[in-house]
């Protein structure tokens, strides 16, 4: 698995920017890790829809990191980057960063690697960029 280096600042446009609430926690009180890949998913789908400019799907996530726990309150910004566009694929980058109730500087909370392909009006693979482009 790809090695994460801990930065002091995010690569990549903001995609998500939300809050961290009670009703996301996992049993021991931190916000639950299926909920921040859930808002990395979001976020990588608005860069590939944007990117295609056309429906996409989820389809690989090829590497995903957790590095710091996340609490309730902390608000949580989601950054993507697209690193690579193949025919019908697009595999984007996604980090998540938290700012703490208690601290006013961000820190990275998780990375990962997406890979989404386009989709036409029949929901089958399609080219991410058209000859009409």
């Amino acid at each position: 698995m790809p090695q994460h280096h801990e930065r002091k600042h995010p690569s990549g446009e903001q995609v998500i920017r939300t809050i961290a609430m009670p009703k996301d926690t996992n049993a021991n009180g931190d916000i639950f890790g299926g909920w921040l890949v859930s808002q990395m998913d979001i976020g990588g789908a608005i860069l590939a829809k944007q990117t295609s400019k056309s429906r996409i799907a989820t389809v690989a996530i090829n590497d995903l990191v957790f590095m710091h726990p996340v609490y309730v309150g902390d608000i949580i910004c989601c950054y993507a980057e697209l690193i690579k566009v193949g025919t019908t694929s697009m595999t984007v980058k996604i980090e998540v960063w938290a700012i703490s109730e208690a601290d006013t500087e961000r820190h990275q909370v998780t990375a990962g690697t997406f890979v989404f392909v386009a989709l036409d009006e029949h929901r089958k693979p399609k080219p991410v960029y058209s000859r009409d482009c």
